[in-house]
C-alpha cells in the first residue's frame, strides 16, 4: 500500500525537474551511464503518488527539465509525451517508492565498478574512509533475472532486502541508492560508486586489504551520519558547474 509522500512543500515541481535533470547530466558527465538504460526518479508533491522519470530513448546527456515525464506508481505516463516511457524499467523504483516514504528519490546505476562489486559476494568492504559511510547500510538482493513488471513477488523481496538501508547491491546487476532529496541521493550514488571503484582497485593489486577494527569503522560511519550537510554543499557546486557548461538542463 502506498504511504504518504515525503517531499517538502518547498520542493515544487519545477525545482524537482531541474534537480533531477541535473542529476542525469552529472551521471553522464562522470561516465556513470548505460546508454539509454537505468533510471533516476523523484516523487512529486501531492497525495496522488506521481513521479518524474526519464523518457525512454534519450541519453542522460540529453535530459532536460521539460523532457522528464510524470508517471504514476506503475510507471504509466500521466502527461502527454512524444517519447515512450518504459514501465518495466520503473519496476524497481516503484517498489522502493511504495515501501519507503523517506525515499523521495531513487537512483539506479549500471557502472563498471558497481557491477563488478555486484558480481562479488563480499558487498562493500571498509577498505577506505569513503567506504565506511556505507558499512552496514547497504543491502544485498540476489539475482532473479531482468526486473519485469509482472514479477510482483520479486518487488516484495527487493523491498525486504533494501530494508531501511540507504543503498542496495543488486547481485549481477548494479547499484541502487535512495534519499529524501535529489541532492542527498546523488551524494550517496557518487560515494557508493567511489567505494566500489576503490574496492576494485585494491583487489586488483593482489595484496590483502588492511581493514581497521570494527569500532573505528563504526565511529567513522557515525561521523558521516552526523554531518548535517547531507550532500547539499557539493550539490550546489555541481549545479554551478552545470550552469556554466550545460545550462540547457534547466530548459
Amino acid at each position: 500500500m502506498l504511504t504518504s509522500p515525503a517531499v517538502s512543500p518547498a520542493q515544487d515541481e519545477q525545482t524537482l525537474r531541474e534537480d533531477l535533470a541535473a542529476a542525469y547530466r552529472l551521471l553522464a558527465m562522470f561516465d556513470m551511464t548505460d546508454l539509454v538504460y537505468t533510471h533516476l526518479s523523484v516523487r512529486l508533491p501531492g497525495e496522488d503518488h506521481r513521479f518524474l522519470v526519464n523518457p525512454y530513448g534519450l541519453l542522460f546527456e540529453e535530459i532536460t527539465a521539460s523532457s522528464l515525464v510524470v508517471v504514476d506508481a506503475e510507471g504509466h505516463p500521466k502527461q502527454e509525451t512524444s517519447w515512450p516511457v518504459n514501465p518495466a524499467g520503473f519496476v524497481i523504483h516503484s517498489a522502493v517508492h511504495r515501501a519507503r516514504p523517506d525515499a523521495a528519490c531513487v537512483m539506479h546505476t549500471h557502472t563498471l565498478a558497481g557491477m563488478t562489486v555486484a558480481a562479488q559476494t563480499t558487498g562493500i568492504l571498509p577498505v577506505n574512509q569513503m567506504s565506511m559511510e556505507f558499512y552496514g547500510r547497504v543491502g544485498f538482493h540476489g539475482y532473479e533475472g531482468i526486473a519485469a513488471d509482472d514479477n510482483l513477488s520479486e518487488r516484495e523481496r527487493l523491498v525486504r532486502d533494501l530494508g531501511d538501508n540507504i543503498g542496495l547491491i543488486l547481485q549481477n546487476h548494479g547499484l541502487l541508492t535512495v534519499g529524501s532529496t535529489v541532492a542527498q541521493t546523488f551524494y550517496r550514488t557518487w560515494y557508493l560508486e567511489q567505494a566500489c571503484r576503490i574496492q576494485v582497485a585494491v583487489q586488483s593489486t593482489g595484496v590483502p586489504p588492511a581493514l581497521p577494527p570494527e569500532s573505528y569503522i563504526l565511529r567513522a560511519r557515525q561521523q558521516f551520519e552526523q554531518d548535517e550537510d547531507q550532500g547539499e554543499l557539493p550539490w550546489a557546486a555541481l549545479k554551478r558547474k552545470l550552469d556554466r557548461e550545460q545550462p540547457d538542463y534547466r530548459n
